[in-house]
């Protein structure tokens, strides 16, 4: 049975000099279709994004019918780093971190590990991930689900440019809703 229900979360817009917490968006779809909108706050930089998702979603109605958690890169609200094994463990749901494009590993490496509290530590998640791979015309982690189901999903899910719809909507209301408008590419 293909992947059809899927919970995507993306990061609301904030100024670089923002310190406290960011709101997450989250959008609830089935294929393309919207089915939901669900909202939580993760610390700048910190350390509860894993936590915050994982609560969320146990909250939300949709938990029963769930069949994937999509993610816009693996770290909201700067570096607040996901915990993806712990996250797919916690909620018995595959996890699928998507990427435009491949990330400047070593760059990321250098500002957590010299500029972000926790740094190690959010390095190491980020590496128990192994490196992105090309899929469907984008960059992927995964945990719980192979390469070949992760394309397939990317494809029916995606109506326009690269990026899955239920990702692309998790934008444009975060978006949306903390500037009046939403702008940009996902």
């Amino acid at each position: 049975m293909p992947i059809s229900n899927i919970i995507g979360f993306d990061d609301c817009p904030f100024e670089r000099s923002h310190t406290g917490n960011v709101n997450v968006i989250g959008v609830v779809c089935a294929q393309t279709r919207l089915e939901g909108v669900l909202r939580t706050h993760v610390r700048k930089d910190g350390a509860n994004a894993t936590t915050k998702l994982e609560q969320l979603i146990w909250a939300c109605k949709f938990a029963p019918t769930l069949q994937l958690i999509m993610l816009q890169g693996v770290a909201l609200a700067g570096f607040n780093v996901v915990d993806a094994h712990k996250l797919s463990d916690k909620l018995e749901l595959p996890v699928l971190i998507i990427a435009r494009r491949a990330p400047k590993l070593e760059k990321i490496k250098s500002t957590l590990l010299n500029r972000v509290a926790g740094g190690q530590r959010k390095w190491d998640l980020i590496e128990s991930l192994g490196a992105m791979e090309a899929c469907a015309g984008v960059y992927v982690q995964r945990v719980g689900i192979d390469l070949a189901t992760s394309a397939e999903v990317i494809q029916r899910t995606t109506l326009h440019g690269r990026i899955p719809e239920v990702l692309r909507m998790a934008h444009l209301i975060a978006g949306g809703v903390t500037t009046g408008q939403s702008r940009g590419r996902t």
